[in-house]
């Protein structure tokens, strides 16, 4: 009865260790890194997006860098990059909301004004890191903002004063 009783525990004690898989991916913080400035004043970056697969990660990576270069802008990384956001008023994503949430739409303006650094090297500029989630897949693209058109956009529209 009691080596039952023993190899019961370290039966459930070995399924509980093999059965449990640990994911580091939710530990690092996926912050927008600063690569270097173009002569342009436009910005490439290392941005990170999540999504179903590449694309939809590819779309939410430019989404995100296009938003850190209007309110964040203080990135890791090389230092060339403006550490001065575009907006410096304070909760003005909030106040501009219904613009911002036009703006960042699927298929919104923002996409006017982000590139992937090169088109045809695509599939070569993602890096794949599987999250915690299963559903999700967590991706890093190289992409270049226009932060002068960018500027000029936001100023045209009233949401950025001279």
């Amino acid at each position: 009865m009691k080596r039952i009783f023993q190899l019961s525990i370290m039966g459930a004690i070995a399924l509980l260790l093999f059965s449990c898989k640990t994911s580091t991916s939710s530990f690092y913080a996926n912050e927008t890194e600063c690569l270097g400035v173009e002569l342009d004043g436009s910005q490439t970056l290392k941005a990170w997006g999540k999504g179903k697969g590449r694309v939809d990660a590819a779309q939410q990576a430019k989404k995100n860098a296009v938003r850190d270069v209007i309110f964040k802008a203080n990135f890791k990384g090389s230092k060339e990059c403006n550490a001065k956001p575009l907006i410096f008023e304070v909760n003005a994503e909030e106040k501009y909301e219904s613009y911002f949430n036009k703006f960042f739409a699927d298929g919104g303006e923002y996409a006017d004004f982000v590139t992937l650094q090169d088109e045809r090297l695509m599939h070569q500029v993602f890096r794949g890191k599987e999250s915690r989630n299963e559903d999700q897949s967590t991706y890093s693209v190289v992409v270049r903002v226009k932060r002068v058109e960018l500027r000029e956009k936001l100023i045209k529209d009233g949401i950025l004063k001279q």
